[in-house]
């Protein structure tokens, strides 16, 4: 009977195991703060998780520049630099992983372009905090003028179709174009601002919506 017992947890224990393709056990979130650095390997997910529910909450959208990270906290803006070829793209962390020991991050496959990781499929990193969430990046700080990105994006028309959606509650909303490592990123921001607190303020009330909201710099 006990060896029956043991057996039917074992099973047990596998059909959860197989259900949760992407599920992972991760230590709390450790302290961090803008200039935490991390270096290592990373990866790339597109399909089948491409519409999916993310550990944060958000649906993945593979066309976003977002990664997945074990601890940084969800919102993090992160610069991540292929130590190849000196690469560089700024991501947020919207996930969960990698699964590997040895590799640090799952980029999406809007990023993993960028990087230049599609055809490898995992390549040396290095990775820096810019943002934390609600935060400014230190390029803001410096510059001293601000908006609020929600997102950013390899696909123009989506772009569009995101600031249409976010024009609705937030007027002004608006679609930039930006050029990074050759790769042209659409980003979607709202509003200009003087100051860092208020830039910091319309991002807590875009959060309050449902929006994922970092100030940036204009």
């Amino acid at each position: 009977m006990e060896h029956r017992v043991r057996a039917a947890a074992l099973v047990w224990t596998l059909a959860l195991a197989a259900g949760c393709a992407r599920a992972v056990v991760t230590a709390p979130p450790p302290p961090v703060a803008a200039g935490w650095e991390e270096t290592g390997t990373a990866s790339w997910y597109g399909h089948p998780y491409h519409g999916r529910r993310t550990a944060s909450g958000e649906v993945y959208d593979m066309e976003q520049m977002t990664a997945a990270h074990r601890t940084l906290p969800f919102g993090t803006w992160v610069l991540v630099e292929n130590r190849l070829d000196g690469r560089t793209a700024e991501v947020r962390i919207t996930d969960r992983g990698p699964f590997v020991d040895d590799r640090i991050l799952d980029l999406s496959a809007a990023a993993a372009r960028v990087l230049g990781a599609v055809g490898p499929g995992v390549i040396p990193v290095r990775v820096r905090v810019v943002a934390l969430p609600g935060g400014a990046t230190p390029a803001a700080a410096a510059r001293g003028t601000f908006a609020v990105q929600v997102a950013a994006l390899t696909s123009q028309a989506r772009a569009g179709a995101l600031r249409e959606r976010l024009e609705r509650a937030w007027p002004g909303a608006r679609v930039e174009r930006a050029d990074v490592a050759g790769q042209t990123v659409w980003r979607v921001r709202v509003g200009r601002y003087a100051t860092r607190d208020e830039a910091a303020a319309a991002a807590q009330r875009l959060a309050a919506d449902g929006w994922p909201a970092v100030v940036a710099a204009e």
